[in-house]
């Protein structure tokens, strides 16, 4: 499979493009990454360096790949943090371009806005283009916990909330992956994945790994493994089970070493046969 992956970049760590490139590459996918930021590490350090590219920057990337004939290529198109009002608007050309190429192609958009931990770190305007301009244009949208209750202005506690709320966000999408669920009415020491169609629905849970490492990039690594066993032929609930157990086990390698960044290179091979295998449940 070819990916078009435009999302954030660091030097260090393993968010965004660097948390999507490296387990699709290990996979067998061939990815074409284009960062909308070029950071010296996360924001979730409290200090970086660095800046985000212009749109004009990106659009000209994105319109040199479309030169070489490549779109008509292209299997899955990645898309996670917006830095500005001018980038959104590149992102949506960019689809319409690669949709225009491939219409088989496959949208998947992570709406970066926050979590749980943090409330929202994106600028004002960027909340309102996911929810009425990006999601509705798109294939797949990967939502965590605090972002599904953000753009849908409900609390979500229980699990019949989660499904109620992922449902909203079908207007537009065949799916949405609600890519770590934390709910009331669940046994706290889990932490669930679940993906919602208009007709069915499908959950997983896996222990929940936790302190001391609580590492970033796990949502954007999910959205791509997730997004590249869907649209390579697997059913629902067997790209959800595969992109579970895969970063799980890098979650369980992380931690057993001590480190706060996502072990995607140390721990590759798990990636491909993880060591313990999780199954989804049908709702």
């Amino acid at each position: 499979m070819r990916f078009l992956s435009l999302q954030s970049h660091v030097a260090y760590g393993y968010v965004g493009n660097r948390a999507a490139t490296f387990p699709l590459q290990r996979l067998g996918h061939e990815v074409w990454a284009v960062n909308t930021v070029e950071f010296s590490n996360h924001t979730g350090y409290g200090a970086w360096r660095g800046r985000a590219a212009s749109a004009e920057q990106v659009g000209e990337i994105v319109q040199g790949i479309e030169a070489l004939g490549l779109f008509s290529r292209c299997d899955g198109l990645l898309t996670g943090y917006v830095g500005d009002a001018a980038l959104a608007d590149v992102v949506l050309d960019t689809a319409g371009r690669v949709r225009a190429a491939n219409p088989r192609a496959v949208w998947c958009c992570d709406p970066v806005l926050g979590d749980i931990d943090t409330g929202v770190y994106v600028k004002p305007g960027i909340e309102a283009f996911f929810r009425e301009r990006a999601i509705p244009a798109a294939d797949l949208v990967t939502p965590n916990h605090f972002e599904l209750e953000l753009l849908t202005g409900r609390k979500v506690s229980t699990l019949d909330e989660a499904l109620a709320a992922a449902r909203l966000l079908l207007q537009g999408p065949r799916l949405a992956l609600i890519t770590s669920l934390r709910r009331a009415d669940a046994p706290g020491d889990t932490i669930e994945m679940v993906a919602v169609t208009h007709e069915a629905a499908w959950r997983i849970e896996t222990p929940m790994i936790g302190f001391p490492i609580a590492p970033n990039g796990t949502g954007d690594a999910v959205a791509a493994l997730f997004t590249a066993h869907w649209i390579s032929g697997d059913e629902i609930p067997e790209a959800l089970g595969k992109a579970a157990s895969s970063i799980f086990a890098v979650l369980e390698a992380t931690q057993a070493m001590g480190e706060r960044e996502l072990q995607l290179v140390a721990a590759q091979d798990r990636l491909v046969a993880p060591p313990r295998v999780f199954r989804a449940e049908r709702l």
